[in-house]
């Protein structure tokens, strides 16, 4: 049975594991994440050794966490294309599909990651799975939340107000914008999927991300590097 410690033992060797990719001079998309703040802690590491790099966080959380590791901080506005992104993940399947969205920054995470030469998923092996069925969170602007509850309703799907856990009222993303957990079950086509909700006027964006170049699985310490 896979323990507290050993979850957290594999989310920082799948982190550390991507770190190493980054090389001096690069420009990096920074996700948002328990497994990637791993990535972010070491990258701090090589970068009091004299690493070279910028940095393009996804997040207030992920922003926040590599200016404290002195990670130097750039804009996508200065650097509109990255070499790397880094990220983390809900759900990976075997076929590289991904659901995020778990910290309400996928939005962002899907305009960082394909902004990126390359995209790396960071992830523990609980979370790659055959078929991907955890919900697909939405970004969903609170004018348009009546439309895009009904639509995904007539999908077939459950879809649930996120509300926050430490304030009263909806969760509401670094945007200023809802967040609609959309329940399906297993997910037999994601593309088709991420098709449909693409097409709900008021969706900003949705988890569903099946643009992953590479993902690194760490099971028992050890990490397997899947490619497409």
């Amino acid at each position: 049975m896979r323990t507290p410690g050993s979850n957290q033992e594999d989310k920082k060797a799948a982190g550390e594991s991507a770190a190493a990719l980054i090389k001096d001079g690069m420009v990096l998309g920074l996700g948002t994440g328990s497994t990637v703040a791993w990535t972010i802690l070491k990258l701090g590491e090589s970068v009091k050794e004299g690493l070279d790099i910028l940095a393009v966080p996804t997040s207030y959380q992920s922003e926040a966490l590599a200016i404290q590791a002195g990670i130097q901080i750039t804009t996508l506005s200065q650097h509109p294309v990255l070499d790397l992104a880094i990220d983390g993940a809900d759900q990976i399947d075997i076929s590289l599909r991904a659901i995020k969205g778990g910290g309400a920054a996928h939005t962002r995470e899907k305009v960082v990651s394909n902004s990126a030469r390359r995209f790396v998923i960071v992830t523990d092996g609980s979370k790659y799975v055959h078929k991907l069925s955890v919900p697909v969170p939405l970004e969903v602007l609170s004018f348009a939340f009546n439309l895009v509850v009904r639509r995904v309703a007539e999908m077939g799907g459950q879809p649930i107000l996120r509300l926050g856990k430490m304030k009263d009222g909806p969760v509401i993303t670094d945007n200023g914008n809802f967040v609609v957990d959309a329940h399906f079950g297993p997910i037999e086509n994601p593309q088709g999927l991420s098709a449909a909700l693409c097409s709900i006027p008021g969706v900003i964006e949705h988890g569903i991300f099946c643009n992953i170049d590479e993902v690194h699985v760490a099971r028992g310490g050890r990490v397997e590097i899947i490619r497409r």
